[in-house]
């Protein structure tokens, strides 16, 4: 009997437990948190790399059409370019003329709501990477307390290949819950990370834009 439940053991695959109809009112919103952290990864990843884009020549650019009184081109070369920094020292230009700390304080709040569009969706990274865990959790403990409650309801009629199979079945939801929230956390992590570096140069380049304005003409 025990050889029958071993050889039992390894035929069940992977796919049949993930599939199997007691748990997949847990693995189906697992199966679409995982598609949805794999979405928001790569396209915040995309839009992260996109706004990070580092032209050498821009700020130089920049200090050539502000040195020779050229501010429309300035403006003009801005509006070119689709990224943070661009809108953040347009704002800058737009400025130009007031008090230093007026400008300083646009291209501070300009930074922001640039910061803002890059984290946007983000947390929703954090979010399923606290919450599939417990999901799948929970997805193991009603299964098993359906098994003992079939175990309770036929003490005539135990069979250990039975509860064993249930409990392990059950527990699989735990697993994936673990997975897709581990997934989750290194993506979220990983775009935290690449947000700080492109707030970094911002920061660098915005402080060159500055010092820039305190140069003579």
């Amino acid at each position: 009997m025990n050889t029958l439940f071993l050889l039992e053991v390894e035929e069940l695959s992977i796919f049949k437990l993930a599939f199997d109809p007691n748990s997949l009112w847990i693995m189906i919103p697992l199966f679409l948190m995982l598609g949805l952290e794999i979405y928001i990864f790569i396209e915040r990843w995309l839009t992260i790399n996109s706004a990070s884009k580092d032209d050498r020549n821009f700020m130089n650019n920049i200090r050539d059409f502000i040195h020779d009184g050229k501010l429309d081109s300035a403006m003009a070369l801005c509006k070119g370019n689709d990224t943070p920094l661009a809108r953040m020292i347009e704002k800058g230009l737009t400025r130009i003329g007031k008090p230093l700390n007026d400008v300083a304080a646009a291209i501070e709040n300009t930074g922001v709501l640039e910061v803002q569009r890059l984290e946007r969706r983000v947390p929703i990274l954090a979010t399923i990477a606290a919450i599939a865990p417990m999901l799948g959790f929970l997805g193991t403990v009603v299964g098993m307390v359906i098994a003992f409650h079939n175990m309770a309801a036929n003490p005539n009629n135990l069979d250990i290949t039975v509860l064993s199979s249930g409990i392990y079945t059950a527990m699989i939801t735990t697993i994936a819950g673990l997975i897709v929230g581990i997934i989750a956390y290194v993506f979220y992590n990983m775009l935290v990370s690449k947000i700080s570096q492109v707030v970094h140069v911002l920061e660098a380049k915005t402080t060159e834009f500055m010092d820039l304005l305190h140069e003579p003409v």
